[in-house]
């Protein structure tokens, strides 16, 4: 593994620059600094430092704008409260940072993490097309992503619920009820989760042998948009429940129907995904598939520490709850 005399052989200079760049000194240029860090991390110089527990720093790294974190009730708060539970008591240093789409593309991710020594993240929040999701397929330093799946990397794990099984148990519950042209409501499909739920849900409809069209769904970047482009929509199509893919699409679906003077669930039932802390309070309650936030946050630590102990954790599913309230209703 690379060594500061490697870099400093390779890129010409002096050890002692090496150092001052790798430990942000003053009198070193942003561009030498920017070289030296780049050059560090393509010769594995990230790996090394971790291995000499050079740092007991992590970090919780959070997309702006994608995942609200900062209150309790905000589904990324559980996450990081349920990381920092058991990070903080194995002797961490966890650091919550949001990322911007200006940082990615500026600084790659191994670089980001050598310059402001972190040994390892636990990633909320990032989308498909963004910068760092394709550093990612080939980083050193360790990266738990939630949400998000890289194939191929032993240095990336992920965590999350088993989207599988929460959209069968809401098709299979609906079923029961009787129900059996169902409609999907969802957000933009360039996120993976959104992407997963969907075609986790027309997996449970062919696999309980209900009409699978693809019309019967809609998806949207923007809530309200979904809301008055595809609620209505389905409505003619003779839906007589909607599943959505996460809880607020879901709450705007039923404070949309009650304009609307439709009845749920009597005239149609809905469910919602995640179970966040206003499910119980919508009106009606609403009916869910359920993550449990703090635990999720608690495997992305035991899947942090897994690779940073150098073993190549894959994925960790929990498994979905299905909470009965009051938006669902026999057809």
């Amino acid at each position: 593994m690379a060594t500061i005399t490697d870099i400093a052989d390779k890129l010409g200079i002096s050890k002692g620059t090496v150092s001052k760049a790798l430990n942000d000194a003053p009198d070193i240029s942003e561009t030498l600094r920017k070289t030296i860090l780049e050059t560090a991390v393509e010769m594995g110089y990230t790996k090394m430092r971790r291995r000499r527990s050079v740092s007991k720093k992590v970090c919780v790294l959070i997309g702006e704008g994608n995942m609200e974190y900062t209150s309790p009730g905000h589904f990324g708060y559980d996450l990081i409260i349920g990381f920092r539970k058991m990070a903080e008591p194995a002797g961490l240093t966890v650091d919550v940072v949001p990322f911007t789409d200006k940082l990615q593309k500026s600084t790659p991710y191994d670089v980001f993490m050598l310059e402001n020594d972190y040994i390892g993240s636990f990633v909320l929040g990032i989308s498909l097309n963004d910068a760092w999701m394709k550093d990612f397929r080939t980083s050193h330093t360790p990266a738990v992503l939630f949400d998000n799946d890289i194939k191929g990397n032993p240095a990336v794990a992920s965590v999350g619920v088993d989207n599988n099984e929460g959209m069968e148990l809401a098709v299979e519950y609906l079923k029961s009820l009787g129900h059996k042209k169902i409609g999907y409501l969802s957000g933009a499909l360039g996120s993976q989760v959104f992407l997963l739920r969907h075609r986790a849900f027309y997996g449970a409809l062919k696999q309980n042998g209900l009409s699978s069209d693809p019309q019967l769904s809609g998806s949207s970047y923007y809530i309200s948009e979904c809301i008055q482009k595809h609620l209505p929509r389905l409505l003619d199509r003779g839906v007589t429940a909607i599943v959505c893919s996460h809880d607020q699409l879901a709450n705007a679906a039923l404070v949309q129907l009650k304009e609307l003077g439709k009845r749920v669930p009597e005239a149609l039932s809905i469910i919602g995904f995640d179970d966040l802390p206003i499910s119980p309070y919508t009106d009606p309650p609403l009916t869910t598939i359920r993550q449990d936030r703090p635990k999720l946050g608690k495997c992305g630590y035991y899947a942090l520490d897994s690779l940073l102990n150098d073993v190549p954790i894959g994925t960790i599913l929990l498994h979905s709850q299905l909470v009965m309230r009051g938006s669902c209703g026999p057809i």
